[in-house]
């Protein structure tokens, strides 16, 4: 089995544009015996396993803590210092009040998103039906990688992203992903548009979505943190590093008044 062809981004955001032939042309796959075990460990070395990243999660003193670490807000303290020594006390409990608000508020938004990616991980699916050298397999869903190729059956968690090759009554509640209440029929035609929505790509499966009905077979286009749902969860992780551009004006106006 041939090493797996660089994949652009452009690439791994297009597989619903190429054919089934294609798609296992590009990953250098066999629809008829899979991967072989070798092939599939050096891939395993190559892009990690398949689950999303999991950062040991801080305590609550230590995520209240991290609040006060904006120069803003160091600056408010500062100020609530000198209000004290000025004999002002009443502005140095208002100046206080705020503070502590926004500290609290942060820490409610920050472990929520962390609630979230942990709900995330939970909703991987444990197994998942392989073909490996010419057999199906139940194998760890960890140990996906692109290329291989995936059964999916009724009441099973999709265990990766895959581009569907087979369809047949195949059903998918992707309500996580996009919001959509009803169950996608999905099909294994190539799409045309390429600028089609992740809900209209009824030729891809997602992983962490859950097959409502009928059955299909895929091959792994994506694992862990570059797959859709693995997106999601890297945006969560940084939420903390998102600066709205109205914090980062009072950041810069906090430097030109420290």
């Amino acid at each position: 089995m041939g090493k797996t062809l660089p994949l652009t981004q452009r690439d791994e955001n297009q597989w619903h544009l190429l054919d089934g032939e294609q798609s296992l042309a590009h990953l250098a796959s066999d629809a008829d015996n899979g991967l072989s075990a070798a092939e599939a460990q050096q891939r395993l070395q190559e892009y990690g396993p398949n689950r999303l990243q999991e950062a040991s999660r801080a305590s609550l003193i230590h995520l209240f803590i991290n609040q006060f670490r904006d120069l803003m807000i160091q600056v408010l303290l500062a100020a609530a210092v000198i209000a004290v020594f000025l004999g002002e006390p009443q502005d140095a409990i208002a100046i206080l009040v705020i503070v502590v608000l926004n500290a609290l508020i942060g820490l409610v938004l920050q472990y929520r998103a962390e609630n979230a990616m942990a709900a995330l991980r939970e909703m991987a699916a444990p197994a998942a039906q392989v073909l490996r050298d010419g057999y199906y397999q139940t194998l760890p869903a960890a140990e996906l990688v692109p290329g291989d190729i995936v059964m999916l059956e009724s009441g099973a968690v999709v265990p990766a992203d895959l581009r569907l090759l087979e369809a047949i009554q195949l059903q998918v509640d992707e309500s996580m992903l996009t919001g959509e209440s009803l169950a996608v029929e999905k099909s294994s035609a190539a799409l045309a548009a390429a600028g089609t929505a992740l809900g209209d790509r009824l030729n891809m499966a997602y992983r962490s979505t859950l097959v409502t009905r009928g059955r299909g077979r895929g091959v792994v286009v994506a694992t862990g943190m570059r797959s859709e749902i693995g997106g999601i969860a890297g945006m969560l992780s940084d939420v903390e590093l998102l600066d709205s551009p109205l914090k980062r004006r009072l950041t810069a106006f906090s430097k030109r008044l420290a």
